[in-house]
Order: C-alpha cells, then structure tokens, then sequence
C-alpha cells in the first residue's frame, strides 16, 4: 500500500505552489521578437535544476535531451518546454530578485497551515529566526553592478556576493525553514558588520510586513549585539538572544561581576550535562548607551566526559532560574544556520558554491534563490512528508537520495511524484524508456 503524501506539504503541492507564483511575474525583458519559451518555463526549469541537484547548467541541458527527462520535467516541475542553458541564463537574469519574495511566502503559508510550524515554537510560544551572512560567489574577474568589492593590498580588486539568510530553527528539531535570503549588495558598505546590518535592516522590514503578528525571536552572532541592532530589532517588534562576547563587552560583564544582584544557578540534566549560569537583569549594554537596558546571561555546560562549552548571550527575555536553561538552548540554536543551512548548501548536493552563472544584472541572485525555494522544498518534506521522510531513511544519505532521483529522472518516464518515491522505495516497477 503506497504512503499517502500530504496534499499542500509534499513535493507535488509545494511545487505547485510555486508554479502559480512563477506565473504570475511579469516579463519585462526586451526583446526583438517575441520568444518562444515562457518566462515561467525559465523559472521553473532553474528549480528544477536545483530540485534535481544538478551539478552545472550543462549536466541538466544534457538530460534534458533525454525523452524521459523532458516528459518528466512537464510532468512533475510544469515545464512545458526546457529553454537551452544559454537561454535560461539570458532570460532569469532580467528578472528582478522582488518577484520571487511571494513564493517563499506561500510555502510558508502553507506550512504554518498545515501546523508545521507548531513544533518550531519555543520560549511561550516564539518561533526561534536564526539569522546570518554568507558568501555565494567570488571572482577576480567577473563582475556586476550589484557586486560587492575587496581591495587588496597589492592593489588587485575581487568581486563577490554575499547573502543574508534566516532560517525558522528549533533546538530538538533536525529541519530548518528557510525564510527569503536578504541579498548584500555593494550599496551596504565595505565593512562586514555594515553589509550584514544592512542587510538585515531590509529582512527585518520585508518579515514584518509579511508576518505581522508572528512572535519571535531572533538569534544571531557577536556583530549584532550592538545598539543599532538592537534598536531595530525592537523597533520590528522582535524578542532577540544574541552572543555577546566579554572582550567585546567589557562595561556589561564587569557590571555582571560586580552587582549584588547578579544571580547564580546550576542544574544537573538527564543526559548527565551540568550547567552553571550567571545572569543579570537590567543591564546597561554600554557607557555609550547606558539608556539601553538589557539582560545578560553567562553559561558553562559540562558534558558527562568532562568537555566544557562556554557561552554569552544578552536578551531582552528577563532572566530567571526557571527559564535560563531554555534560553540557552535556543541562544546555541543559531549555530543551525550555520551547521543544517550554509554547510548542508555547500556539501551535501545543492553545490552552493558553484557558480552556475552570474550575469549581468540579477543572475547570481536568482540563482540564489531559486536553491533556497528548492531547499525549502526538501525541508518542509523531510519534516512533514512521510513518503518523502521514508525515502530518505531508505537511501541512507542526502546525496544517495539526490543520485537516485536524477537516474530516475534520466531513465524512466515517471509520471508523478508519487510514482518517484515509489520507486525509490521499491514499491513497483516502472518501464524504461527505450525510444
């Protein structure tokens, strides 16, 4: 009996959902005749490279060929007609990033409608946004308008992009969801703190917009516990727990080491960790802004082995006994945009770090996002779709899985996702095509 795949959170709904916000952008590309593909058949055939894990543009164009692959591409990805490599990257590079905000949105939708998002909610009912930059191109020679640049010094200029991405993370939950990544572009300035500020003042401003009444926190990294930051968070109507390094803060720990009502707490845990932490409540952040109240906390876990860990963080949760060991779970949850979203991006199939094109105008971005749409893709499925969690467990590994998908998808005129994951688990057999 095949498993049943959830309606709007599996691989033929999410996709669907994407297809009608892909038909919906307009093409604004100029050209001397009319072409004879359509713009969302470009853009569904550049998720469909990152669906499949295609290693280069040139491996997918070489399976498209294949009569299997391009039934199948009409089949599960909606594409009528696959565009020529060079085509696709002509085509998706005037397209502006802006127009692919709303399909993120509707598979978020979705998701939380489909109470997946129940799980993800920590701290009285918070979800957790684990926010930070990352690199995605970097050349000494090709370059764009919107390119970001590095001096050397010797003179030589390097060009790069960058992204800021959040992720929607929990500290007993493997899957991340993925949020629209905040491109940096050369406007944000030269110094990493102000490209990744930048940045992060237009993620905060579109997420707002798009999620009004959604409580949450926001986890990030050293750079951003600062006033500025911390002001725009609050001004987003957002909780926050962000590291805070002591050398980097040395007016707040001292107020930790010297006030009488610094607060001690230890707790010993199942898992046979022993966790000691020093906090403060009402805190002034520093001697620049002793107006900016905020709460501190200090953490050391020691491990049944005898491995300590230390951390610090500050809020503006207020600090208690009852709730520090939780806001130290979610404070080292950040690290999951790190661990399961940039490094699972760049060694685990999706080669984010392979340029697949960059363009002229907005290439590299929509490349971008078009592997975050197909990696939220694989998130909300391995998280809410049993087929899909089953296929995996089946293959073992990411790459396994991906290898699999991309034979099928080559050799055998599928049909359906369901007949995909059929196969995969070997439930039936499906004819080869042998035209």
């Amino acid at each position: 009996m095949t498993l049943p795949l959830r309606k709007h959170l599996s691989a033929p709904g999410l996709i669907n959902t994407i297809y009608k916000e892909f038909a919906k952008v307009p093409d604004e590309a100029t050209f001397s005749r009319q072409p004879s593909i359509s713009l969302t058949d470009h853009l569904m055939s550049g998720l469909a490279v990152f669906g499949l894990k295609c290693p280069s543009l040139l491996d997918f164009e070489r399976q498209k060929e294949e009569t299997p692959t391009a039934n199948n591409l009409k089949d599960l990805y909606h594409v009528n007609q696959a565009p020529s490599d060079t085509y696709l990257r002509k085509r998706l590079d005037d397209v502006s990033p802006k127009y692919l905000r709303s399909a993120f949105k509707k598979l978020f939708a979705a998701f939380q409608r489909g109470k997946g998002l129940e799980r993800y909610e920590f701290l009285d009912g918070h979800i957790l946004l684990s926010g930070d930059g990352t690199g995605q191109f970097h050349s000494n020679k090709i370059s764009c308008p919107s390119c970001c640049q590095k001096k050397s010094r010797d003179g030589s200029i390097s060009y790069y992009h960058q992204m800021f991405g959040v992720c929607v993370v929990h500290p007993n939950q493997k899957n991340v969801i993925p949020l629209c990544p905040e491109p940096i572009l050369k406007e944000d300035g030269t110094e990493k703190n102000d490209c990744e500020r930048n940045a992060c003042k237009r993620f905060l401003n579109h997420f707002r917009r798009e999620h009004p009444h959604l409580k949450a926190i926001f986890l990030a990294d050293g750079l951003s516990s600062n006033a500025p930051n911390i002001e725009m968070l609050k001004e987003n109507n957002l909780r926050f727990i962000l590291i805070a390094k002591p050398g980097d803060h040395r007016f707040l720990f001292e107020q930790l080491e010297e006030s009488k009502k610094t607060v001690y707490h230890e707790v010993y845990t199942e898992d046979g960790c022993y966790h000691q932490f020093r906090f403060l409540n009402n805190a002034s952040l520093n001697k620049s802004f002793k107006n900016l109240k905020v709460n501190v906390l200090e953490y050391r876990c020691t491990d049944r082995k005898g491995k300590e860990v230390n951390f610090s963080w500050v809020t503006d949760i207020k600090l208690k006994e009852s709730n520090v060991l939780q806001i130290s779970q979610a404070g080292r949850a950040r690290w999951k945009v790190e661990n399961e979203t940039f490094n699972t991006l760049k060694n685990l199939g999706y080669n984010f770090e392979h340029n697949y094109g960059h363009g002229k105008q907005h290439l590299s971005t929509i490349f971008c996002l078009l592997m975050m749409l197909a990696f939220l893709v694989d998130q909300i499925q391995e998280a809410c779709c049993t087929v899909f969690q089953s296929c995996k467990q089946r293959k073992g590994t990411y790459r396994r899985l991906w290898e699999a998908m991309r034979t099928l998808f080559q050799e055998v005129v599928i049909g359906s996702w369901e007949n995909l994951y059929d196969l995969i688990l070997k439930k039936k057999r499906l004819v080869m095509d042998t035209s």
